[in-house]
């Protein structure tokens, strides 16, 4: 059984192969350093709107991969295997 987080990178990784920008994804992860942080900041600081678009476990999820680079590197990594990866 696939856990929370799992599922939700699932549906992210889907949602970024179905548009094509899942390399442009990666690269900006991957370069983005301490960036990341300020971005997951930006997450945390705009859940109130945007959590009315976007479910707040999904926000939360995100900001989390942001804060830490070990979870924002294994995210690339995932991000870049098939969208239908079943782990």
């Amino acid at each position: 059984m696939m856990s929370e987080k799992s599922q939700i990178w699932q549906s992210w990784a889907k949602f970024l192969h179905r548009w094509g920008v899942q390399e442009v994804v990666a690269a900006l992860l991957e370069a983005g350093g301490p960036l990341n942080l300020l971005a997951a900041q930006a997450v945390y600081l705009g859940q109130p709107l945007l959590g009315t678009l976007i479910a707040p476990a999904q926000l939360n999820t995100l900001a989390g991969m942001l804060e830490n680079e070990t979870e924002t590197l294994s995210f690339v990594n995932y991000l870049r295997e098939a969208p239908d990866r079943e782990s």
